[in-house]
């Protein structure tokens, strides 16, 4: 090992960053690097461990185009069915963005499926983990080179009309996806957090439930004005998951931590079916992954009353 790295461990952290976002000014670097590796005291829950007698669900690998809404812009994307599956039975439907995340050590969503699913805790689901689009123009000031914030951070209807038009309807053919919006959930990290309340905000006919990890609630491509608007729109009937560090991201684009809190005191004046968790970490998945167990039970406790209408 190298002095510089014995000397500072987040000498490759560095490096990775200044190649995936060039345009980063320094200043924010030190506080990227800052909030990346400040995970918090948070480890996988016992519903992320695998559990005796119940059967895994499977995980299928798929390769989507966009036709319309991102022309020609590719993704890879798994699609989870839950096993033990009964011909033309009804299923709630989940989305992740950043799907490849929660499917790694830090969620194991997978997993945490299966045993929710094998306790009636929620019921019957299929998830789809959907990654960003490859090409694109990257981040603003920052850079990059994939389509990630175009489709995330973008304010608008863009994003959940590639979901409900184009992505769902190929990727679950032939399941039958229950058609109540509170049985539809978003889930996304970041900018992803942002991308899943945006789309139930502007989809709240189809998507009902949201669950946000360290959400992009900032000034990127205008996120920002999300909190006002909740403030003066009538309450859409959506349940929203809010999850932040105290050491999250404070950068260009402003306060994650704060934004977070702002929304949530927004979607409180608003009498929202609410919940903001906030941890010690910092910008990752440790937490929103340590506490996810928990967090989809609080998301889908009522489940069982309103199926008969699913």
């Amino acid at each position: 090992m190298s002095a510089s790295a014995e000397s500072d461990p987040y000498v490759q952290l560095r490096s990775d960053l200044r190649r995936l976002l060039p345009g980063m000014p320094e200043r924010d670097m030190e506080r990227f690097v800052a909030a990346l590796s400040k995970p918090g005291p948070y480890a996988p829950g016992a519903d992320a461990a695998r559990r005796d007698g119940v059967p895994p669900g499977q995980l299928l690998e798929r390769r989507f185009i966009s036709r319309s809404i991102y022309p020609g812009v590719e993704r890879d994307v798994r699609l989870y069915v839950p096993a033990a599956l009964q011909p033309a039975s009804r299923l709630g439907l989940m989305v992740f963005q950043d799907g490849s995340r929660y499917l790694g050590p830090e969620a194991r969503v997978a997993t945490v499926l299966d045993n929710l699913i094998a306790a009636g805790d929620m019921p019957a689901t299929v998830a789809l983990f959907v990654e960003p689009g490859e090409s694109g123009p990257g981040l603003p000031i920052f850079g990059g080179s994939g389509n990630r914030s175009i489709e995330y951070d973008t304010l608008g209807d863009a994003y959940a009309r590639f979901l409900i038009d184009e992505l769902i309807p190929e990727m679950t053919q032939g399941l039958s996806i229950a058609r109540a919006p509170a049985h539809r959930a978003l889930v996304g990290l970041s900018s992803g957090g942002l991308c899943a309340f945006n789309a139930a905000w502007e989809r709240p006919d189809y998507f009902g439930k949201v669950v946000s990890h360290c959400g992009s609630f900032v000034d990127i491509r205008g996120a920002h004005q999300l909190a006002a608007a909740v403030r003066r729109t009538p309450r859409k009937p959506l349940r929203v998951y809010l999850q932040t560090g105290e050491h999250d991201l404070d950068i260009l684009f402003g306060s994650w931590t704060l934004a977070n809190r702002e929304l949530a005191s927004a979607l409180a004046y608003r009498d929202y079916d609410y919940r903001l968790e906030v941890g010690e970490g910092g910008h990752s998945l440790a937490h929103g992954g340590a506490v996810l167990g928990d967090t989809l039970r609080w998301l889908w406790r009522d489940w069982k009353a309103g199926w008969g209408a699913a």
